[in-house]
């Protein structure tokens, strides 16, 4: 095995991987649902709507049927984050809690980044947060905000997971990076410093608690800052600004932590601010994340339905929280396909006062007994403003509960909530059933003529997924010779008689450049391997590119048995039969444009030229036909 083979044992490479079930491990960052023998999800390299990210855990692969991405667990691992492939082994083997030398570990290099400027970037974001973090633990400076955060109800162990740090008032993150000459232009584009018309940098982060913001890697790519002294002039938060390495639409505060803890429990739960997330994450609810502003992007909306079906609010209980809910329970429903819920916190607080005012046990107590749904809050939402004694706003708010009920799909769940508004009103049932049977119909003749003729909604998260025969590998409709191509490349990796026959062709070679590469693989694979393993061979194979094209053909639906006939057409289609179309077809092209140029001789040319290819085809037919 290139490259690692040097440092990791191919023992050890392959024991760690069939030590990992793939399908756990990418279940971290996808959600996986079975669909006949593979399991699918929306594609974590590109964003869609129907998934089309397949994972078949009999072989231990991926692949994408839309972007073509594909590989075994390493190479997952590989795209996702950047790595190398000791980096990736070693993350693979930490997942199965297989044991790796510390040797080993260490001799897992960096991959060469992509973007030498994001890398740096990176870089920079990584030490500031170790320095900060070390400003607030370990000096005098930090004292002051350490209290703070003790007084606030936060440990030390969760200040370290948070990797919470506090920047002082005097101008420490510009000397330190001057003293380690970091690049000026480097330094200007961080976000980290804020500049003058001079050009002169100063630190933008000032006497402020500073909350490390991560990318879903962990990876520290923006702060925000909440300062410890109240001023008119000064903002309670203060964020890093856009840059290379941070777009707010597209992050989730403590997703990087909360994934595993979101697969776990088969939801999330969205905060409002950061310290609630942490408070939440304190009591034991650990699949908790939070918005970079008052409600989620499409992105972040994406990032959520990777991994789970369900998603509960849990924002502050007074009235500028009931209304944020109630605004984001409108975004989502009519952008996202996530089932809602709402957790309601007592007594008007928000999480982090209540984990403050009561225990763990308790604040868990609220999540288990307090879940709503999103019906049952808009319920008690719409009450606000109104005097239920009187008349009037009575059907004010039955008017309002109807029309909520209209947009519940079950009957069941309207029927539940018309009982409660019998009980409290003293109403007829069949009386509130005609109304809301009325409203319903109104709805239906509204959304009719209002229905746009061609922005539909986008079809439900259906598991089947494209035909295999429309691989994005290729630019078109994949022609009959790469058909020939990939079934024959297939049964030569996974038949040796086959192999052994094929290669006895003289002259033998794949025309299309992929399947030949591949094939140079094999001849090298074969010559140290007795048997063809498939995640043994992506992971042979030096070439980044071509482990898609291997995958690829795992997902076709052939027979498991072959026979000599198959190989020997499969073999005439690739040497004979296609390459004279081919020339056929170019030929008739240079012949239309020579008539067009009105060039008699070139044109005579190329006619005698094309009789002896059709020649030449109708001999390969009557050989074939032999």
């Amino acid at each position: 095995m290139a490259g690692l083979a040097n440092r990791i044992p191919e023992e050890k490479v392959d024991e760690i991987r069939s030590g990992v079930n793939i399908a756990d491990f990418i279940g971290q960052y996808v959600q996986l649902k079975k669909a006949g023998k593979n399991l699918f999800g929306l594609c974590p390299f590109h964003e869609e709507r129907t998934p089309s990210f397949s994972v078949n855990e009999q072989k231990q692969i991926f692949h994408c049927f839309s972007c073509g991405r594909g590989g075994n667990v390493f190479s997952f691992i590989m795209d996702l984050e950047n790595l190398s492939f000791p980096e990736a082994v070693v993350k693979v083997a930490d997942f199965g809690h297989i044991e790796l030398p510390a040797s080993y570990q260490a001799s897992a290099q960096p991959a060469a980044p992509k973007d030498q400027q994001q890398a740096d970037l990176l870089t920079l974001y990584a030490d500031s947060a170790k320095m900060y973090q070390h400003i607030l633990v370990n000096t005098e400076l930090g004292e002051p905000a350490l209290d703070y955060l003790h007084q606030r109800g936060l440990d030390d162990d969760t200040i370290a997971t948070f990797g919470i740090g506090y920047a002082p008032a005097n101008q420490l993150l510009l000397d330190f990076f001057k003293e380690h000459n970091v690049d000026y232009q480097l330094l200007r584009q961080s976000g980290l410093f804020i500049e003058n018309q001079a050009g002169e940098l100063r630190d933008r982060f000032v006497d402020r608690v500073l909350f490390p913001i991560k990318d879903a890697s962990g990876r520290v790519i923006a702060f925000s800052g909440r300062i410890l002294k109240k001023s008119p002039d000064e903002p309670k938060y203060l964020n890093s600004p856009e840059t290379k390495l941070f777009n707010k639409r597209s992050v989730l505060f403590n997703f990087d932590l909360a994934r595993g803890a979101i697969r776990q429990h088969k939801s999330v739960v969205l905060f409002e601010g950061f310290m609630d997330v942490i408070a939440a994450y304190r009591a034991g609810i650990q699949n908790g994340v939070a918005s970079m502003g008052t409600s989620l992007t499409n992105e972040q909306i994406y990032m959520l339905e990777r991994v789970t079906d369900q998603l509960y609010i849990c924002y502050d209980s007074d009235m500028p929280g009931q209304k944020a809910t109630d605004r984001a329970l409108k975004l989502l429903g009519d952008q996202s396909r996530l089932k809602l819920g709402v957790v309601q916190m007592p007594d008007g607080m928000d999480p982090d006062e209540y984990l403050r005012a009561n225990d763990a046990t308790k604040f868990q107590q609220v999540f288990e007994d307090g879940k709503q749904t999103p019906t049952a809050f808009e319920m008690q939402y719409l009450r606000h403003d109104l005097n239920l004694q009187n008349t009037q706003d009575q059907l004010t708010y039955l008017d309002a509960v109807l029309q909520q009920l209209t947009q519940l799909s079950s009957s069941v769940e309207q029927d539940l909530y018309l009982n409660q508004l019998v009980q409290e009103f003293g109403l007829n049932k069949d009386d509130l059933r005609e109304q809301l049977r009325s409203l319903v119909g109104q709805k239906s003749v509204h959304h009719t003529q209002n229905a746009p003729v061609v922005d539909q909604a986008p079809p439900p998260m259906t598991p089947p997924p494209p035909s295999v025969t429309a691989m994005p590998e290729t630019d078109g409709p994949i022609s009959r010779v790469e058909r020939a191509e990939r079934l024959l490349l297939y049964r030569l990796l996974h038949d040796h008689d086959v192999w052994l026959r094929v290669m006895a062709v003289g002259g033998f070679h794949f025309i299309h450049d992929k399947y030949q590469q591949v094939l140079v693989f094999a001849e090298a694979y074969f010559k140290t391997h007795n048997r063809f393993d498939l995640a043994n061979f992506t992971d042979f194979m030096t070439d980044q590119a071509l482990k898609p094209v291997v995958t690829s053909l795992e997902f076709m639906d052939i027979a498991s048995e072959t026979s000599s006939e198959e190989i020997a057409d499969l073999v005439n289609v690739i040497m004979n039969q296609q390459p004279v179309a081919d020339k056929i077809s170019d030929k008739k092209t240079e012949l239309n444009a020579a008539k067009q140029m009105g060039n008699r001789e070139l044109v005579s040319k190329l006619t005698l030229e094309l009789i002896e290819l059709y020649r030449q085809q109708q001999q390969v037919k009557q050989a074939d036909n032999l």
